[in-house]
Formats: structure tokens, C-alpha cells, sequence
């Protein structure tokens, strides 16, 4: 039985896995009813709501921290930990969001130890209750992660019931790429799309023999411009600039242009970000016509 994650102390006594005695003094520390973790652990989003989680009973993890149990990496770290705990009342929790609904048996689903609200639910909600570019983030990494069609959210039937939250995860929909491989695409996919410079993404490139060379995060296939997301890990690690490199080169070697994309373009200089992609995008095409004469 794993103690550096949270437990019930109960189900540990008897597993032999401690005591009463010891859970009660400073090999643990306490995060609720009958819930512990090993002493000074730091719980990630994941681990407080598994600890949320077991302090509740019959209650299950929703929203980001669902998301994040179920492998799709959309949370911001700070995120609050919802618990979706039916019609009943409970007590108020620091930390911890409690949302009375009902879900049914398809909308929820077992996953390491807690149960979560199932992948196209989760989905519906963070669609339903984020800010437009969040939530399309979140729906990009569910469906990405479940190959699930982001237009499903269309006929959900929960949408029924919720007509305002229906219009707003309409514009969710339309924005939302299965494709996309993390947040930063995404984001940088959104940026890009309203500013017209709207590229393929993931495209698959081979090379004259049909052999498969790689795939790009985004392409502008009508002047073979490829759009490639280099996280400050491509910077600082050795082993994946020169992988990165051997990349560029291989895209070269079969007629295709790579223009870099930072985080900080994604963050910090969105503006700008649009402004060079669209002159990248002109100069490739006016060259591409040149050659063509």
C-alpha cells in the first residue's frame, strides 16, 4: 500500500500496512476524516483530490481535477479540486468546490483508487463553465487523450438542461482540434486562427520514397511552411536541441521551411507572434511563386 499518496487510515490499519498509533503521530499528516498521507508529502492537483475525494464518501471528482486524474494535461496549477456530491449537503472544505448534481452511471467511471466523472462529461463541464480559450484547451486534451469527437458535446443530453451554457460551448466546439497536443498548441492554434492564419495541424510529413519523417505541429501546406512548438525543455536540454535540429534538417531535406514557436510568443508577445507568422507565411509563398516562373 502506497502511504505517500493520500489513504484511508482505516483501510491501512487493516492492510497492516500501520498503526492507529502511528497515524495519530508525526509519521503522518492528517487531511480529513479517516484520510492521511506520509509526513511533509506535497500533493499535486492529482493528490489533493484523491485526499478531497476520500474525505467525502460516495462523492466524485469533476472539473480540472478530473481531468488531470484521467491523463489530460489542461489544469492550471492552482486549479480548485471539485467534488460533484449529488443532492446532499456537505460541510463547506478549504480547497474544495462542491457541486450538487446528479450524474449517471455513463457520466462517471473508476480510475486509480477514486471515481471521476467520465472523459466526455468532464469535457461538457470545464466546456460549459471555463473561459472560451480554456475550455478549449481542456476539450482539446480530453479528446486528444480519448480520440473522442470534440462535436459529441453537441448532442450530449446534459445540454438540454443547460441552454445558456449549450450556446457557450457551441463556440467551444467549433475551436476545438482532437489534434492538438498540448496546451501551448492550442492556445497558439486559437491565436492564430483569428488572425486568418489558419494551418493544419499535426501534419504528417514523408519524405520521396514515402518514408515517414515526422509530423508537424502546424503546417501552411500550399508553401510547405511548417509551424513547430519548442518548449523551454528544447532550449536547456542538449539532447533535445540537437534532436530538434536533426529535425529542422530532415524537414529541409524535403522542400519544407520550419519556422520556430516559443512559449513566449504563445504568452508573452501574442501580437507579435501574429504579426511574424503572417510575414513568414507571405515570404514563403512569394518565394515559392519566384521559383515557380
Amino acid at each position: 500500500m502506497d502511504l505517500s499518496t493520500p489513504f484511508r487510515g482505516s483501510a491501512a490499519v487493516r492492510a497492516g500496512a500501520t498503526t492507529r498509533r502511528r497515524l495519530d503521530g508525526p509519521t503522518f499528516d492528517r487531511l480529513g476524516y479517516d484520510t492521511y498521507v506520509a509526513a511533509a508529502t506535497v500533493l499535486d492537483l492529482r493528490g489533493r483530490a484523491t485526499a478531497a475525494a476520500l474525505a467525502v464518501p460516495g462523492s466524485v471528482v469533476g472539473g480540472h481535477a478530473a481531468a488531470d486524474i484521467l491523463g489530460a494535461d489542461c489544469a492550471p496549477r492552482n486549479a480548485i479540486v471539485e467534488l460533484v456530491v449529488g443532492r446532499r449537503r456537505v460541510r463547506p472544505r478549504a480547497g474544495v468546490r462542491l457541486r450538487q448534481d446528479v450524474l449517471t452511471d455513463e457520466e462517471v467511471t473508476p480510475y486509480e483508487g477514486v471515481t471521476v466523472t467520465s472523459p466526455l462529461r468532464t469535457m461538457f463541464d470545464l466546456a460549459c463553465t471555463l473561459d472560451h480559450d480554456e475550455a478549449v484547451v481542456a476539450v482539446d486534451a480530453l479528446a486528444h487523450r480519448y480520440r473522442l469527437d470534440p462535436g459529441l458535446l453537441l448532442a450530449y443530453p446534459a445540454a438540454r438542461e443547460n441552454p445558456r451554457g449549450g450556446r457557450r460551448f457551441a463556440a467551444v466546439v467549433a475551436d476545438a482540434d482532437a489534434r492538438a497536443e498540448s496546451r501551448p498548441e492550442t492556445l497558439a492554434r486559437l491565436l492564430m486562427r483569428r488572425a486568418g492564419l489558419t494551418p493544419t495541424p499535426q501534419l504528417p510529413v514523408y519524405d520521396a520514397w514515402g518514408v515517414f519523417v515526422g509530423r508537424l505541429d502546424f503546417a501552411w501546406e500550399d508553401c510547405k511552411l511548417g509551424g513547430e512548438y519548442q518548449g523551454d525543455h528544447h532550449r536547456t536540454d542538449r539532447d533535445q536541441w540537437l534532436r530538434d535540429a536533426s529535425r529542422t534538417a530532415d524537414f529541409a531535406s524535403c522542400g519544407w521551411s520550419i519556422l520556430p514557436i516559443t512559449s513566449d510568443d504563445v504568452f508573452r508577445r501574442p501580437a507579435e507572434f501574429v504579426r511574424r507568422t503572417r510575414a513568414a507565411v507571405d515570404a514563403r509563398r512569394r518565394e515559392l511563386a519566384a521559383r515557380s516562373r
